[in-house]
C-alpha cells in the first residue's frame, strides 16, 4: 500500500533540515517528537539501512521483532509502527511512494560478505562499520547494533519462511516519511553493499529531509 502523494503536500522550502548523503556514507541526527524524516531514494533501487535509538536513553531502541508481530506483517509499510524493545512505538511510516520495505535481513558487515561473496570481499565498506561510526558519536559500540530496518530493499519472504535479498523496486524520487512519537537518535548507511542487488550494484546517494517545529 503507498500513499496518494498528492494528498501530502511537502514543500522543501519549509524543511527544517535538508542533507544529500553521499554514496557508501553514514548519516545520524535527534529527530524530535512530531518532526517527519524523509528518506529519498534519488536515484532509485538503493538500500537504506536505519537503526532507532530513544534519545533519552539509548537502551531503548528499535525491535524488529516487536515491530513485525505487533503489525502481524513481515514487511514495514504505510501505517507501520516502529516498536522499541520495551514495547512504546518510537515512530511511525506516515507517507511511502516505494510500498515496501524489510526489517528481516539484517545490515552488511565485513564478516558476513567474506561468507557470502567471497574472502577476497572481506575488506570491502559495510553497513555495520558505518553504524560503529555513527554510534560512538553518541557513546555506543558495535555492541549497540540491533536487527535493523533496510528502507527500499527488496525481500519477498516465501511461504516457507526462506528469503534472499533481489532487485530493489523503488524507482527514482521515491520515499517514505518517518513521524517521530519519541525523541529519536535515527541512524542511517547509505549501503555501499556492491555484491547482491539490493542497490543494483551500484552505490548511489540519497536525501533526507526534516519538517516540523525546531
Amino acid at each position: 500500500m503507498t500513499a496518494d502523494v498528492s494528498s501530502l503536500p511537502r514543500d522543501v522550502s519549509t524543511a527544517i533540515y535538508v542533507s544529500d548523503i553521499a554514496a557508501e556514507r553514514p548519516w545520524s541526527r535527534v529527530v524530535k517528537r512530531g518532526q517527519t524524516l524523509r528518506i529519498v531514494d534519488s536515484e532509485g533501487q538503493q538500500a537504506v539501512d536505519a537503526l532507532l535509538y530513544c534519545a533519552e536513553d539509548t537502551a531503548e531502541r528499535y525491535s524488529t521483532q516487536d515491530t513485525l508481530r505487533t503489525q502481524g506483517s513481515a514487511y514495514v509499510e504505510l501505517g507501520t509502527r516502529l516498536i522499541s524493545n520495551h514495547g512504546r512505538v518510537m515512530a511511525r511510516i506516515t507517507a511511502d511512494t516505494c510500498g515496501r520495505h524489510d526489517s528481516s535481513a539484517g545490515c552488511c558487515s565485513c564478516e558476513s560478505n567474506a561468507v557470502r561473496f567471497g574472502e577476497e570481499t572481506k575488506y570491502q565498506h559495510a553497513c555495520r562499520e558505518n553504524f560503529i561510526l555513527e554510534l560512538s558519536k553518541y557513546g555506543m559500540t558495535k555492541r549497540d547494533i540491533v536487527a535493523n530496518l533496510n528502507f527500499f530493499m527488496n525481500v519477498p519472504i516465501n511461504p516457507d519462511g526462506k528469503f534472499t535479498v533481489v532487485d530493489g523496486i523503488s524507482a527514482p524520487g521515491n520515499y517514505v516519511d518517518i513521524t517521530m512519537d519519541l525523541d529519536v537518535i535515527f541512524v542511517i548507511s547509505n549501503c555501499p553493499q556492491v555484491n547482491n542487488p539490493c542497490n543494483g550494484f551500484n552505490p548511489t546517494p540519497i536525501r533526507v529531509i526534516i519538517w516540523g517545529k525546531d
